[in-house]
């Protein structure tokens, strides 16, 4: 192997991502500025980018080296005409947000949590509670700057080097480091969301009630994930809409800071979320959701878009193991027999997810992007032998019905099943071997799906 570069010395450290499940050492390199990045990774070797660590499982873990990104955070322009932003890949979504929202602005997209990076949401081509109507955020991003394995930066846009930028847009890393990025934001005339609240007593009406959200700009349901039986499926259906100023005129614009997250300071005992704890958080969770059906309500939008925000460190509610979650998509005409099964075997389970989450996709945009026209569950489960042998099966349900599994929130599964779920990946292994990142750019998730 003498034609691998040598490598560059930095501490050894131990990361995992948000689920704290699987972990891993990597050597540790920072990029202190966009200047220095490309005698970094010019003598690096299976590295990968590391935004804030808010990758759920293995996508962000260098297979031997780990570049961290988050000291690449200024703002390098705005034009309040167009609403295109420009920032580093180090920056932000919060920070982005506390700037532009007094000012009248919002992203077309954002995931659900706002402690997430730029570069980390182009390379997991994030998506929200609008994909339906509006895309993901790969949708909206103009031009970003890719500096590829050998040191060099190159501009990547929809007309310049479109390849690559329909690579790195979810291609999870894997086609260079994002240096910078310039994307469109919308006018919003208030902080506050219209939030309109629909019960639905199973999993036919779940999805009738989301097919009916077809026109609202956001939609997103709930699912109480110990119901069984007529009752298997239940939830509740959140429609939002950015209210207009004379909606909210009397209503103080909501904080910009907002409240201080609470913490969670140690690991909760594993058998914390246990049946009896998530029952009484589900059916806590549906009465103040029946209650709030009976009229429309205005919620500020860190409410709205980030509820999980709010508590610091949740991730330790599933104890030292940590957790997996496991997102699917599955296409429309085998949507509900399958997610009927996979609801089924979960409340079989006991330690039920509780926040279980169902949402309507449209098509995706990049290569590995992972929206496709379907519906999207997502699941947190603890990181135990039981659960782990439960996504092996729900994983058969899903690849026969032509769905696959988000990348930004794997830890676990194969490579079967991956090949499976992406017709582009041939595309994308090939773009890799053009660019010199197939023995360069590793990450664990790709060394273990073969990407």
């Amino acid at each position: 192997m003498t034609d691998r570069p040598r490598d560059i010395a930095g501490p050894l450290g131990t990361l995992s991502g948000w689920g704290r499940y699987p972990r891993a050492e990597s050597r540790i390199l920072r990029a202190e500025a966009p200047d220095r990045l490309p005698g970094l990774v010019a003598a690096g070797t299976d590295y990968v980018a590391r935004g804030n660590g808010r990758a759920y499982g293995d996508a962000a873990i260098g297979l031997h080296q780990t570049v961290l990104m988050r000291r690449l955070d200024r703002f390098r322009g705005f034009d309040p005409d167009s609403g295109r932003l420009t920032v580093e890949a180090g920056v932000l979504l919060a920070d982005i947000l506390d700037v532009v929202v007094p000012r009248g602005f919002f992203p077309f997209v954002v995931p659900g949590t706002r402690l997430v990076t730029v570069g980390g949401m182009i390379a997991a081509d994030v998506h929200g509670k609008n994909h339906h109507r509006e895309g993901g955020f790969g949708d909206h991003l103009d031009a970003l700057t890719l500096l590829l394995p050998d040191g060099r930066p190159l501009r990547c846009s929809r007309e310049d080097n479109p390849e690559l930028f329909t690579a790195t847009v979810g291609g999870m890393g894997l086609t260079g480091l994002i240096v910078d990025a310039t994307f469109r934001l919308r006018p919003i005339e208030s902080g506050w969301i219209r939030q309109e609240t629909e019960i639905a007593t199973n999993l036919s009406g779940l999805v009738a009630a989301l097919d009916r959200s077809a026109e609202a700009t956001y939609c997103v349901a709930w699912i109480d994930c110990q119901s069984r039986g007529g009752h298997l499926g239940r939830g509740l259906v959140f429609r939002g809409e950015h209210a207009s100023a004379a909606e909210c005129a009397g209503l103080a614009p909501p904080r910009a800071a907002g409240r201080a997250a609470v913490p969670v300071p140690v690991d909760m005992p594993s058998w914390t979320l246990n049946p009896l704890t998530v029952g009484a958080f589900n059916a806590l969770y549906h009465r103040r959701g029946a209650a709030a059906a009976r009229r429309p309500a205005y919620v500020p939008w860190r409410q709205y878009f980030f509820p999980l925000d709010g508590l610091s460190d949740w991730n330790r509610l599933y104890g030292r193991r940590g957790f997996v979650q496991h997102q699917c998509v599955i296409p429309p005409g085998s949507a509900q027999p399958v997610l009927a099964e996979i609801l089924e075997r979960v409340a079989r389970l006991g330690s039920a997810s509780p926040l279980a989450v169902l949402k309507r996709l449209g098509p995706g945009s990049g290569l590995l992007s992972f929206p496709m026209d379907g519906y999207t569950l997502a699941l947190d489960l603890p990181a135990n032998a039981a659960a782990l042998a439960l996504l092996d099966e729900i994983d058969r349900l899903v690849v026969p019905a032509g769905g696959r599994l988000y990348l930004a929130k794997d830890s676990r599964q194969t490579r079967a099943t991956f090949e499976a779920g992406y017709p582009g990946l041939g595309e994308f292994r090939r773009l890799r071997r053009t660019i010199g990142a197939e023995r360069r750019l590793t990450s664990h998730l790709s060394a273990r799906l073969g990407v």
